[in-house]
């Protein structure tokens, strides 16, 4: 007796077909599961015996060989249950086989029949959607993540019992019929920078980092608000596009982090890890890999607070994700990667107490002190930070103001008409690299080729490319002399003047110019404050 299913297997936040090839034969009684599976695909084993028996049908008193294959790819977690039980009961006949082949089946079981929601529903359907399968039948409360995918007709079940009456033309499932596009924001985005008193520079630089996707460090006393202006940022980012918001939810999906019954928001995620955080909570990892806290916060914000407390292993390992826009965890089995293009908020005090920078309050530290607790954040890492900004203590007038101060709404028509201005800018590039392409005897210079331009990842200034700065960050006499007398004076890296030209292109973008001026260059020098210290 023999049958076989289809269902997938997902590693990092892509998806592999599985076909699910299931022979019973005369023999012991015994029930094996080959193809690579781990601890949980092995312990399926009793919950399908369990569940098959509740539904009132027969378990097979034979030799049953279950096979996942392809056999080199790894088979994780509990959603092979409920093809692996379909198989059973349609190589025993209890179910119609020609019926169960044409389905995508994703669950898992409990010992009674029911099925319960599992993780990476939306990673399985979206890479077998363009197959030759066209329906799934998944758990109620995966029905809206599975829909999210689009091209496939979803079916929900609640058990196993309903499965089989549909198989055999006794009763029909429910489509799922509702939206699966969440648009309301996340309690963060809701959060208005109206609330926030004075001020000014900071919600500036907040501001430009919004526009052009720049990584910020701010740095101050203690109850200055860091934390409220950071947990604002999101108010102040568009909402994502469909192809962002599928590659958010695939890897919400993934970590089996998504809401019952509805995918993630369009809102751009806001992740917020305590200071104590592992480093592979933070970047991912485990035997099986896993998304960390930058994969989470994918497509939005990375907010981590009191950042020389993070442990320096954490820490150094934001720099390739920072850089790159992803990161790669190797196993013995595979490599996974995962998406990580997140703009970093950081917020720090000045040193171990808090107060050195504090025009109220004196600090007490120790020289020794500060500089063993500034050494936390490492070179190498803070030239990665686009935008250095100190906090100031509120004022008394500020704090206790009743002027009216700038909304998020307002602020985030300046940051949506800069980011179409770049991605106007963008889509000039490319025709341009596409135009030089066609000519036989082209010469597009380092890193200019068409590839190089059109295949990178380009999400606002922050991540133009070094001939992207060529092209569109051209200096001006005036502009070329203050960036050579700063880079004197500041003894700045190369990295740290690509940065400013980076962010003095997003203040012209926010200004509406088309070149950029001198006093651009002034303002985003201005935000490399920190590199010869934090003071």
């Amino acid at each position: 007796m023999y049958a076989e299913l289809l269902t997938g297997a997902v590693l990092g936040i892509e998806a592999t077909p599985v076909s699910v090839e299931i022979d019973i034969m005369r023999g012991l009684p015994t029930f094996n599961i080959v193809g690579l599976p781990d601890t949980s695909v092995r312990e399926s084993r009793e919950r399908i015996r369990s569940a098959i028996q509740h539904t009132g049908c027969d378990f097979p008193l034979g030799r049953i060989t279950a096979n996942l294959a392809p056999g080199d790819t790894r088979k994780v977690g509990p959603a092979f249950d409920l093809p692996l039980a379909v198989g059973i009961l349609a190589a025993t006949g209890q179910v119609n086989p020609g019926t169960a082949g044409r389905y995508l089946f994703i669950g898992e079981l409990r010992l009674d029949g029911a099925l319960q929601p599992c993780r990476g529903v939306l990673p399985i359907v979206s890479a077998l959607k363009n197959g030759r399968i066209d329906r799934v039948i998944v758990p109620p409360e995966n029905g809206c993540e599975a829909a999210a995918a689009g091209a496939m007709d979803v079916l929900c079940a609640g058990s196993l019992t309903e499965i089989v009456g549909f198989l055999n033309g006794e009763i029909t499932l429910p489509s799922y019929n509702g939206d699966p596009c969440i648009t309301e924001s996340s309690q963060e985005a809701r959060l208005d920078f109206a609330d926030v008193r004075g001020q000014a520079v900071v919600k500036r630089a907040m501001e430009i980092a919004a526009a052009g996707n720049h990584n910020v460090l701010m740095v101050g006393s203690p109850g200055s608000g860091k934390t409220m202006l950071a947990r604002r940022l999101p108010g102040i980012l568009p909402l994502m596009n469909r192809d962002e918001w599928l590659e958010v939810t695939k890897i919400y999906s993934a970590a089996g982090l998504l809401k019952t019954g509805e995918p993630a928001p369009f809102s751009r995620p806001f992740r917020a890890p305590h200071h104590t955080v592992s480093r592979p909570g933070l970047i991912g990892g485990g035997a099986v890999p896993m998304p960390g806290e930058v994969s989470l916060a994918h497509n939005g914000v990375l907010f981590l607070d009191e950042f020389p407390e993070f442990s320096r292993q954490a820490l150094q390992s934001l720099r390739e994700p920072l850089e790159s826009g992803e990161l790669v965890l190797s196993r013995v089995f595979a490599t996974v990667r995962y998406p990580a293009d997140f703009l970093l908020v950081a917020a720090a005090n000045p040193c171990p107490c808090g107060y050195l920078l504090d025009t109220k309050r004196s600090c007490n530290c120790e020289p020794y002190r500060v500089r063993r607790y500034r050494s936390r954040i490492s070179g190498p890492l803070l030239d990665r930070i686009d935008i250095h900004i100190e906090v100031p203590r509120l004022s008394a007038a500020d704090l206790m103001g009743q002027s009216k101060e700038e909304s998020s709404g307002d602020i985030l028509t300046r940051v949506e008409r800069s980011r179409k201005l770049q991605a106007e800018r963008l889509e000039y590039t490319k025709r341009e690299n596409q135009a030089e392409s066609r000519e036989p005897e082209s010469d597009d210079g380092p890193g200019g080729s068409p590839k190089a331009v059109t295949g990178a990842v380009y999400r606002g200034n922050a991540s133009m490319t070094q001939a992207d700065l060529q092209r569109h960050c051209r200096l001006d006499r005036e502009g070329q002399l203050f960036v050579r007398q700063s880079l004197d004076q500041m003894g700045l890296s190369a990295r740290s003047y690509h940065k400013i030209l980076k962010v003095a292109r997003t203040i012209a973008d926010i200004e509406e110019k088309p070149a950029i001026r001198e006093e651009h260059l002034a303002e985003a020098v201005s935000y490399r404050c920190f590199d010869r210290g934090w003071v």
